[in-house]
């Protein structure tokens, strides 16, 4: 092998014995690994209606076998997979390999895991499977502004286990970037974040947040009497198509370890009133050439950046038909909890709907004003501006959210209103408007009725120039009205806690 590009203690394993980036990886490759490593299944992964991810196990007995897997896919039922959506007379489909996806099971030595698209039995990809209207919505936004659209997910969530020795007594809503030994959880957070990592190579940073419950109290006897410490992790920026796969492997991740420690992980929007809620808060950035033109000559949100907020502005009551499926959702979705309830913009505010997190701009290598005696010159990192969509939670459908918020970005730049929509909804600097101002703003749906009548009726946002299909839409509809009558049957206020731990694995 040539010098180790790809030898860093956290590369993908497959990288670092092939010696190349997994954007590369062909079947020939693939085909190696087997054989070298005595691979004895090959593990189909696809996402399915539901957000989770599902597998497939294919025996390897031979290269004829493992090549005619990596060549051809394997059949599967459809109409299990999208319950309501596709006819049980026409539910075959293909589960057909991306090899770029390739990896190393880190739960099962013997296995190489790859994530599928859904191919129909033409040869052309299924249009109502998520992943593929993500990219459909992706190519789209491409053709028309020549960009690309990247994002980074901030997936949050609770670990819950057994209450250990309080020699280190923690307070609730006071676990932001806690550590050991007050923070409980690190050694399972940080075998998380190696196995991400290893898998996606997208993992920013990971930290504790700042829920923490010292007793939950819920009618689910995996949870009641328990602690539950929140957690977040960061991804770097990535395609659409790419980061919703990440976000969808990183809660693969997440549960898969939490279970071999005994414990639940949960992406569940809320676990007790007054508490931190989970949220799912996408960054954004407009790429093209390859570098990140977020940013216009002044540090401020360029031209373009502008238009694209516009476009969120636009479609963020039907977002929330995506992005926040369940009853809980909504009480995340609160006044003063750092989540948004109004439609409009800001600065650092973390109260709006969209915000511009800091970014450094004019400034280089600040590290030498912390470290003068630093002589090395640093090298020229690309620009990070962002903004901020901060609405949606662990509930989202994560490929259908980021295919409806390419949507929105390229509404943003073919229509001339955009750049002025978004202009009229910004707000300077304050927590929050003053009253009159507040008034003004649009209010997000507040329940899943509400997020249901509002997708409905702005259904074109999404079904125009075929890239959400109708089907898509009704069965997200009718999911929000069944979710919003189960509830109703429950009776909010006796049985608040059920409501919110009723969707504890959901997602």
């Amino acid at each position: 092998m040539s010098e180790a590009k790809f030898s860093y203690a956290l590369s993908n394993p497959l990288s670092t014995i092939l010696d190349k980036p997994p954007a590369e990886f062909q079947r020939s490759d693939l085909l190696s690994i087997i054989e070298d490593k005595q691979i004895e299944r090959i593990t189909f992964h696809y996402t399915a209606l539901d957000g989770r991810l599902k597998e497939l196990l294919l025996p390897v007995t031979g290269r004829k076998r493992a090549e005619r897997i990596l060549a051809e896919g394997e059949r599967v039922d459809g109409s299990s997979l999208f319950t309501g959506m596709v006819d049980a007379s026409l539910s075959d489909v293909y589960v057909v390999p991306e090899y770029k996806t390739a990896f190393l099971n880190p739960f099962d030595q013997g296995s190489l895991d790859i994530i599928c698209r859904y191919v129909n039995q033409d040869g052309e990809r299924a249009p109502f499977a998520p992943d593929n209207i993500l990219t459909r919505a992706h190519s789209l936004f491409k053709e028309n502004t020549g960009m690309e659209l990247h994002a980074l997910g901030e997936l949050e969530f609770y670990l819950i286990s057994d209450k250990g020795p309080y020699l280190f007594p923690r307070e609730a809503q006071k676990g932001y970037h806690e550590s050991s030994p007050f923070l409980q959880s690190g050694k399972i957070l940080t075998e998380i974040v190696r196995h991400i990592t290893q898998i996606t190579g997208a993992v920013k940073y990971a930290h504790s947040e700042v829920g923490f419950i010292e007793k939950v109290e819920s009618e689910r006897e995996e949870i009641n009497g328990k602690q539950a410490e929140q957690m977040e992790i960061e991804y770097l920026p990535r395609s659409v198509e790419e980061m919703a796969d990440a976000m969808v492997i990183g809660r693969w991740v997440i549960r898969n370890v939490a279970s071999r420690h005994g414990c639940v992980a949960t992406f569940t929007p809320k676990l007790v009133q007054g508490g931190a809620g989970s949220g799912l808060h996408i960054h954004l950035q407009l790429m093209k050439g390859g570098a990140n033109v977020m940013e216009g000559a002044d540090g401020r949100l360029s031209g373009d950046a502008v238009r694209l907020v516009g476009g969120l502005c636009d479609y963020a009551d039907t977002l929330l038909g995506f992005g926040n499926t369940v009853a809980s959702s909504y009480m995340r979705l609160v006044p003063h909890q750092e989540a948004p309830t109004k439609i409009f913009w800001s600065g650092l505010n973390r109260a709006a709907l969209i915000r511009v997190p800091l970014a450094w701009s004019e400034v280089t290598d600040i590290a030498k004003r912390i470290n003068p005696q630093e002589s090395s010159e640093v090298r020229e990192f690309e620009k990070s501006k962002t903004v901020e969509l901060r609405s949606a939670d662990g509930s989202a459908l994560t490929h259908l959210f980021l295919a409806g918020i390419a949507m929105a970005a390229d509404w943003g730049f073919r229509n001339p209103d955009a750049k002025d929509k978004a202009e009229k909804l910004y707000v300077s600097g304050r927590t929050r408007p003053d009253k009159k101002l507040w008034e003004t703003f649009a209010s997000l749906p507040a329940n899943c009725l509400e997020s249901s009548q509002v997708l409905a009726k702005k259904r074109d946002l999404y079904e125009r120039e075929g890239i959400f299909p109708k089907a898509v839409i009704d069965y997200v509809v009718d999911m929000l009205e069944k979710e919003d009558a189960a509830v109703r049957s429950y009776g909010r206020l006796e049985n608040i806690l059920k409501i919110m731990h009723k969707d504890l694995h959901k997602h």
